[in-house]
């Protein structure tokens, strides 16, 4: 009889294992509510956009969660939710597009702005060594990196009012030709330019006409007496239209009064 009673007495206990472990489950559930208190605004706003356009629930009612426009205004938002969500995911998409582009962009000008360095350099160079440099002026165009020019003085080339070269400039001419033919196979610009001081003459009508003529007497030297290829020279006049001085000052006007020889960096 007594192990009979010890063996009740325990068996009382039982509902002692049972009372920790509903406590134990009841701490795990107030963990877990604890845990998906703090909601990610942003991200429930992904979510209810998505539930609304897919299966067009939370048609009703209002959200109290978040200080925004989208949610807290109820739901007379929701509806609108669909095109913000698709507005979002372009402009997501759009980013992504082009900052590959815009990458590319820049890998294209860093390549283009080293190979016209390296032409300049080497124009310069050429230059020295063939003793031209004190009578040309050489830049770089150091915005879209498309060539390297080469400007001689009008006034040293032509008479005024003329358009054949001077005996004394042939020379002259002849060594800039002797840097051209390094790039010969690239496409050469020459353009004719003039001061804005009226010509009319029995020979040209305008600066117009007489700086295209000046431009092309240039590319007939370098085509003849350089024997550089005629396939990639092309020859303007720009006449007035681009001063690089004042024509109010004799030197502007002298300054204007030139011809400029850019040599591209695309081969092609």
């Amino acid at each position: 009889m007594a192990k009979e009673k010890e063996e009740e007495e325990i068996k009382t206990d039982g509902w002692k294992d049972t009372f920790s472990d509903l406590m134990n489950l009841l701490l795990c559930f107030f963990v877990l509510l604890y845990s998906m208190s703090n909601v990610d605004e942003v991200k429930y706003a992904e979510l209810v956009a998505s539930l609304s356009n897919s299966f067009s629930v939370f048609s009703g009612g209002q959200s109290s969660i978040g200080e925004g426009s989208l949610i807290s205004s109820g739901a007379t938002q929701l509806s609108n939710l669909d095109q913000y969500y698709t507005d979002m995911g372009k402009a997501a998409e759009s980013q992504n597009e082009d900052d590959p582009e815009a990458e590319y962009e820049e890998q294209k000008m860093q390549q283009k702005k080293k190979a016209t360095e390296e032409v300049y350099s080497d124009v310069v160079e050429t230059a020295e060594s063939g003793r031209v440099s004190d009578a040309i002026d050489i830049t770089m165009d150091d915005e879209g990196y498309n060539y390297v020019m080469i400007s001689l003085s009008g006034g040293v080339l032509f008479e005024s009012g003329s358009a054949d070269i001077q005996r004394g400039a042939r020379d002259i001419l002849s060594r800039v030709g002797d840097i051209l033919k390094k790039y010969q196979n690239r496409r050469i610009k020459i353009e004719g330019h003039t001061d804005n001081v009226p010509i009319k003459n029995s020979e040209f009508s305008s600066n117009l006409w007489l700086s295209t003529a000046r431009a092309t007497k240039v590319l007939e030297f370098l085509q003849e007496k350089k024997h550089i290829k005629g396939k990639y020279l092309e020859a303007s006049g720009r006449g007035e239209l681009d001063p690089i001085a004042s024509n109010k000052t004799a030197s502007g006007r002298a300054k204007n009064r030139r011809v400029e020889i850019k040599i591209y960096t695309d081969t092609e």
